[in-house]
């Protein structure tokens, strides 16, 4: 059993990304279905569905590429509170990922979204994930 699923999640979406695989994987929880809808509507991936398979849900997620060489729409994600070390920020100090280039994801009382809709909202939480 995985303790951190979110950090399961970003390393099999970066396995899946270094050897170009179409579609990657993971056991689906709430967390993991909220990443997955913001990296849907930001662009980062075509689309996700679930499916169960002996009783266990999982999340395929479509990874989107580029151009005949297939470069990968994600170039890094980085896994930012732990379990052993939470990140939190308040509505004035959510970061921006390279000049707003990336996203941040937060989980905020109001659910999980980037950090520019929470900046919009004016509320802070924990930081997820950087991914650009």
């Amino acid at each position: 059993m995985v303790n951190d699923t979110i950090s399961d999640m970003l390393t099999r979406i970066r396995n899946a990304n270094m050897i170009k695989h179409q579609i990657v994987q993971i056991p689906s929880t709430k967390m993991s279905r909220s990443i997955a809808k913001i990296l849907k509507e930001e662009g980062y991936i075509e689309d996700f569905e679930s499916y169960v398979e002996d009783n266990k849900h999982y999340l395929l997620l479509s990874l989107k590429y580029i151009g005949k060489s297939r470069v990968s729409v994600i170039s890094k994600l980085k896994r930012i509170s732990k379990p052993g070390l939470r990140v939190y920020s308040n509505s004035k100090e959510l970061p921006r990922v390279l000049n707003d280039l990336g996203i941040a994801i937060i989980s905020t009382s109001k659910g999980v979204m980037t950090n520019t809709k929470a900046r919009e909202l004016g509320i802070g939480g924990e930081v997820l994930c950087y991914i650009w």
